[in-house]
């Protein structure tokens, strides 16, 4: 049988692999530019980093995080029917996102000791959910994102957002048609009256709800504005606001996020059903979606997580960030007629008039390639006429020509695969004057 790559995965080849390239280029420049600087955190962390962080009662921890384990191990989790006696270094799981493993990392790292300056990071890799395999949702897929730790301040918060809304117009998506959407989700200081609030009116209306928000009224209340079902939207449109219950604090710092935003000419809009996913976020959290009404949801966002550093074993240190999701981004920016490939790489073909000059064609190639020129040859025996169409298809610019007569007189031909105009260059001039043919 052939092989097949797993349900819910892509192969990231060609002009998707490029795109890949050029929104982690994009992420690399803009994001250097407020002194983030890149990390990587590996693809696998113990179960409890992603657990105490994201939350058990969240579905990505509860339904959708990949488990990771030896052989050894899966035999002994089947033997004993549970996962009784494993270590928590042999609990491991496949990242379902990224911020919980940065912190991770800042944390074990001391990357913030006590009155230093905040650390600035972001990273562009694979995440892995157990979801079920959709347009622009994936098991394994790609985010961008950064994270800043260590600051409190609301300007933070604004900076983020507006680092993000860049982001997106340098990628090639019009703002005009990108809707931002921010609100406060309070902090422990205000937020669990708040969440009794919203369970009590789960509970006076559970005869409308459907089962999993019932469920949902004992763990996470406030995850039932998530919900897809239409009935249960509709009904929480009538429940109480968060912005209603901010204590005074959470208020002025939402406020003070909102004049930063003005001040910078970022437009937004105030949700206060816009709670996210994931249990560590307080105060600020924000999120962009596409305004052409195709149905496709977010395409990214993020928030403050105060009290994640904590969580994680660290000291009370506050942090925001957020991610963007790769895939969703394609498909909106193939909405707007934007490709973000680009053109193949074009390049240049050095052929051989027969295999006697193919010593000559690979110094040749050798020095092209030494002077950053990308280079092909032809390694399969083909006549000159055959690598002149390989030439065409790899999208050649030039094609240089090597035949009894070059190598004689220590020359070689250059031709144009455009206008087939052709010129004699002296070998040991050939990088240059072909360098100075693409320029």
């Amino acid at each position: 049988m052939q092989a097949q790559k797993a349900p819910g995965t892509e192969d990231l080849v060609g002009g998707y692999m490029r795109a890949w390239q050029r929104m982690s280029d994009v992420a690399r420049e803009l994001f250097g530019t407020y002194g983030f600087d890149a990390i990587e955190t590996p693809s696998m962390e113990q179960v409890d980093v992603f657990v105490h962080g994201i939350g058990t009662s969240t579905d990505v921890v509860r339904k959708e995080m990949f488990r990771v384990m030896s052989g050894t191990l899966w035999d002994k989790v089947l033997e004993q029917g549970s996962e009784q006696g494993l270590k928590p270094k042999q609990r491991l799981a496949l990242r379902p996102e990224g911020t919980a493993g940065v912190v991770r990392a800042v944390v074990e790292n001391n990357l913030v000791p006590q009155g230093a300056a905040p650390v600035k990071c972001w990273y562009a890799e694979p995440m892995f959910r157990g979801e079920r395999p959709q347009k622009g949702r994936l098991r394994q897929f790609h985010q961008v994102g950064l994270e800043w730790i260590g600051a409190p301040d609301p300007a933070a918060d604004a900076e983020c957002i507006i680092i993000l809304m860049e982001f997106y117009r340098r990628l090639g998506l019009d703002p005009a048609r990108l809707r931002l959407k921010i609100n406060s989700m309070g902090d422990p200081a205000c937020r669990p009256a708040y969440r009794d609030s919203v369970r009590a009116f789960i509970l006076d209306h559970a005869d409308e709800m459907c089962e999993e928000c019932l469920e949902r009224a004992e763990t996470n209340p406030l995850r039932a504005f998530d919900c897809k079902n239409d009935r249960c939207r509709e009904v929480m449109e009538a429940a109480p606001k968060v912005t209603d219950a901010l204590c005074d604090d959470c208020r002025s710092h939402y406020e003070q996020v909102k004049r930063y935003l003005d001040e910078a000419g970022v437009p937004y809009e105030e949700d206060p059903r816009l709670v996210r996913g994931l249990d560590y976020y307080t105060r600020t959290v924000f999120e962009v979606e596409t305004a052409d009404g195709n149905g496709q949801g977010s395409l990214g966002g993020g928030g403050r997580y105060d009290g994640l550093v904590e969580i994680e074993g660290g000291k009370p240190t506050p942090g925001i960030g957020f991610a963007v999701g790769f895939e969703r981004i394609m498909i909106a920016l193939a909405n707007q007629g934007v490709d973000l490939a680009g053109p193949e790489p074009s390049c240049v073909y050095v052929a051989s008039a027969s295999p006697e000059q193919r010593s000559a064609v690979f110094s040749a190639t050798l020095a092209l390639r030494a002077a950053g020129i990308r280079t092909e040859a032809d390694y399969q025996g083909r006549s000159l006429k055959s690598q002149f169409k390989q030439a065409d298809r790899l999208g050649a610019r030039l094609c240089v020509v090597l035949g009894p007569d070059e190598v004689a007189a220590g020359t070689a031909t250059v031709r144009d695969m455009a206008t087939h105009e052709q010129e004699s260059v002296a070998a040991a001039g050939l990088a240059d004057r072909v360098a100075g043919l693409l320029a």
